[in-house]
């Protein structure tokens, strides 16, 4: 049971060790856009690989599960390990393996190095992840609004892949998919001179229970496995909904609305850029309010944006509600980090594997099953049947609690 609801500010200490530790937290947040610029940068390739190399639909879904399969499979292991061992190299190296993998995937005719290079992209990816999660949040403490920023740097980074790889390969090729690299080369290189995690470690599971960089002890916690279960469910189902969305969003708008293509991909674009504003959002209002009240608000207000996309009577109103959607999927996105992060304090590694990693491609693996629903009874009928997902996440998360040690002190 949750206690009352009430405003509340970060604490000093939090805003002292922010002030102390935001260029590390800002470069962080920048080398999460460019390894996540490389799972938006998959989608971009494969028109290029349809066009040049005539795969077929079967083989380009072969290689979207190279990235997202090997990925997901994989990242809680990566979690796993550091838990139990320093591995701050493993940030700089997970992102520099993202980047050589995209950038091998356009040279030669072979389909299987075409495989092996977005799995090996995908595996750096998941290398990623866990340890970069954990270095965030010693540099951000107890401020959900401070993880929300290394959160968005994903969020954009996705966002971006296309806007990268797209003029690149229309003007150099699938040869070109090198230079795709660059940005990789540089901020792993910058990362192994700065090494951000050197301010960001936070207690191993042997060493006692998880804090934030130059704070004081805090007092022992036990994992709580139980509630890390039902977050873990709340954040498949909110990853199954939001990949539903973006598969069907652009078609909606043009095939439903008779509209051109431009209106179709402005809407994705409106609908991806809302959720990066809602992600700052909910951390700001988890760190003035309560973490478990924020994400129920998402998805409270993502249930009728959903059931207004699906009723749109007209493009304009299609667009707003996207607008809208985008916002409440992604207002709980940080915070979930953070609570899996508190109900685990002594496997960070292992529920930022999870939270950041394994859930969330479990919603890319599902969304061709909605793609099957629209293909069998039309469009609209596949947005509705998404509802069913973000009232799922509210239901559960009334059965989340506040970790104790992180609730407000004024709470």
């Amino acid at each position: 049971m949750t206690r009352p609801f009430t405003l509340h500010r970060p604490s000093h200490q939090t805003s002292v060790l922010l002030a102390r530790s935001g260029a590390a937290l800002a470069l962080l947040s920048a080398t999460h856009l460019v390894d996540d610029l490389y799972q938006g940068a998959v989608p971009a390739l494969l028109p290029f690989l349809a066009l040049d190399r005539h795969y077929s639909y079967t083989a380009l879904t072969g290689i979207t599960l190279a990235a997202t399969l090997l990925s997901s499979a994989i990242q809680p292991a990566f979690g796993v390990l550091t838990d139990r061992y320093r591995l701050g190299w493993l940030i700089p190296a997970g992102l520099l393996v993202a980047g050589i993998g995209v950038g091998l995937s356009g040279l030669g005719q072979s389909y299987l190095v075409t495989w092996l290079a977005i799995a090996l992209s995908g595996l750096g990816v998941a290398a990623y992840h866990p340890e970069a999660a954990r270095t965030a949040r010693g540099l951000a403490g107890d401020s959900t609004q401070a993880m929300s920023w290394f959160s968005v740097g994903g969020n954009l980074g996705i966002a971006l892949g296309p806007v990268v790889v797209t003029p690149v390969l229309l003007a150099a090729g699938l040869h070109g998919t090198p230079l795709l690299a660059v940005p990789a080369v540089v901020m792993a290189a910058l990362l192994a001179v700065r090494r951000p995690w050197r301010r960001g470690g936070l207690a191993r599971s042997r060493g006692g229970p998880a804090q934030a960089a130059g704070g004081p002890p805090e007092a022992p916690r036990r994992d709580d496995w139980r509630s890390f279960a039902r977050l873990t469910t709340v954040v498949v189902a909110r990853s199954i909904a939001y990949f539903g969305v973006a598969s069907l969003l652009a078609l909606f708008v043009i095939r439903r609305f008779h509209e051109p293509a431009a209106v179709g991909s402005a809407a994705l674009t409106a609908f991806v850029a809302a959720g990066a504003v809602g992600s700052l959002t909910g951390g700001w209002l988890a760190d003035r309010w309560q973490r478990v009240a924020t994400v129920r608000l998402g998805y409270a207000c993502a249930i009728p944006a959903l059931i207004l996309l699906a009723a749109a009577p007209s493009a304009a109103v299609a667009f707003a509600a996207a607008v809208i959607l985008g916002l409440a999927l992604y207002l709980p996105f940080a915070v979930q980090v953070t609570l899996g992060q508190d109900y685990l304090p002594h496997r960070i590694g292992t529920a930022s594997g999870v939270t950041l990693g394994l859930a969330i491609s479990i919603g890319g693996l599902a969304a061709p099953v909605f793609g099957f629903l629209a293909d069998s009874h039309g469009l609209r009928l596949a947005l509705a049947a998404l509802v069913l997902l973000p009232v799922i996440s509210l239901a559960l998360a009334f059965r989340l609690r506040e970790p104790r040690s992180a609730q407000p002190a004024g709470g």
